[in-house]
């Protein structure tokens, strides 16, 4: 119903016919195909089915998001780089430490230092208790700083054993690399066993659909093949 004929209808349009108004047919929602089909970089989605258990057939396009070799070369490259930024990064912290350690070696160096005056005036003046207060302070100031260095060289020893772990991951690295030779090697080997004497351009091109195809709708059948014939006939 058009909103001119609804319009009129409500305007107590008696001669109205309703039954000759047609429903305007209503658009129905294409279907978007299933994420899992969707095909990038030109490959048709309708060339790959999903099949019962998930998985697509045929498999998937040789795009860069699916070549084998290409991942692995990104994940070498990237995880060498994080390793190199990681490994610089744990450099700066001992360099931290130990300068925080070399530091407090100069503060208790004179801490110790006004420890012997305040002991030799608290000897000569025993009665003054500012000494003997002074001398208390300078003493939990040191145990402090031995505290500060003992905290230091342990951080020191940390960051050392993150390193020799990080050296794991460089292992890890090189076993990805050598995988990676292998199939490239095995990738060569293929493309020689493989190979033809004649060049793929001057071969006969393969018959599309050929005699007991049974999973495609536009094969020529009998009845199909004798009318062709017939109308090249009657061209003759």
């Amino acid at each position: 119903m058009t909103q001119e004929e609804l319009d009129a209808l409500m305007a107590g349009g008696g001669d109205l016919d309703l039954d000759a108004l047609e429903e305007e047919p209503k658009e129905e929602p294409k279907e978007e195909p299933k994420e899992d089909m969707k095909v990038k970089d030109g490959h048709n989605a309708d060339d790959y089915k999903l099949k019962p258990d998930g998985a697509i057939w045929p498999p998937a396009p040789p795009t860069d998001d699916y070549k084998v070799v290409h991942q692995l070369d990104d994940v070498t490259r990237d995880s060498e780089e994080k390793a190199t930024e990681i490994f610089d990064k744990l450099e700066a912290i001992s360099t931290m430490l130990m300068d925080i350690e070399g530091d407090a070696a100069d503060a208790q160096g004179v801490l110790n230092n006004n420890l012997e005056i305040f002991q030799k005036l608290s000897e000569k003046f025993p009665n003054v208790e500012a000494f003997k207060t002074s001398i208390d302070d300078i003493k939990a100031a040191v145990k402090k700083l031995d505290t500060t260095v003992s905290n230091s060289q342990m951080g020191s020893d940390e960051v050392m054993m993150a390193m020799d772990v990080m050296q794991y991951q460089d292992i890890h690295r090189q076993k990805i690399e050598r995988v990676i030779n292998v199939m490239r090697a095995l990738t060569k080997y293929m493309n020689s066993l493989f190979e033809g004497k004649i060049d793929d351009s001057k071969r006969v091109s393969s018959a599309v659909h050929i005699q007991g195809d049974t999973d495609t709708e536009d094969v020529v059948d009998d009845d199909d093949m004798e009318a062709l014939i017939a109308a090249f006939g009657k061209k003759g």
